[in-house]
């Protein structure tokens, strides 16, 4: 098994030694100023530049992850607990900030892990909060996220 197949099923830690557990139960504190979990919550077939030792996903590691229980479990609870986040905290809803990239991880991470409907629906939520706060997010972020 797989660190990140490990980590996303509850068997392992991330790369500072958490558990998936630990790691959801942030407060909106450490969610904002941690920027070593999200690449393990929401994992991608691509290096990310700004962790670049954070695990990326292979086919085998999709495959185990879309048939683990624990790990959509985990992944179910994950989603929820940044779309919290989002809808808590507006510091986001600006033209420029590094949670754009964040929302973009995540659609594109459920998409691979969870199934385009709950992309979609992450997607969806998110822009809710973005048109319920006057729409400040500029035109290439909408781009990315639709394209996520």
């Amino acid at each position: 098994m797989t660190p990140i197949v490990a980590f996303l099923t509850g068997e392992g830690t991330d790369g500072a030694g958490r558990d998936v557990f630990e790691v959801i139960s942030f407060d909106d504190a450490a969610v904002e100023q941690a920027h070593d979990f999200i690449q393990w919550l929401f994992p991608l077939r691509e290096r990310s530049g700004a962790q670049p030792n954070a695990p990326m996903v292979t086919d085998e590691d999709i495959e185990a992850i879309r048939e683990s229980i624990s790990a959509q479990a985990a992944l179910a609870a994950a989603t929820d607990r940044l779309a919290i986040f989002y809808y808590r905290n507006g510091h986001w809803l600006t033209a420029s900030d590094h949670n754009h990239l964040r929302i973009t991880r995540i659609i594109k991470s459920l998409r691979l892990l969870r199934g385009d409907a709950l992309a979609d629906a992450f997607r969806t939520l998110i822009l809710a909060r973005v048109e319920e706060a006057g729409s400040p997010i500029g035109k290439p972020t909408l781009g990315f996220w639709a394209r996520a």
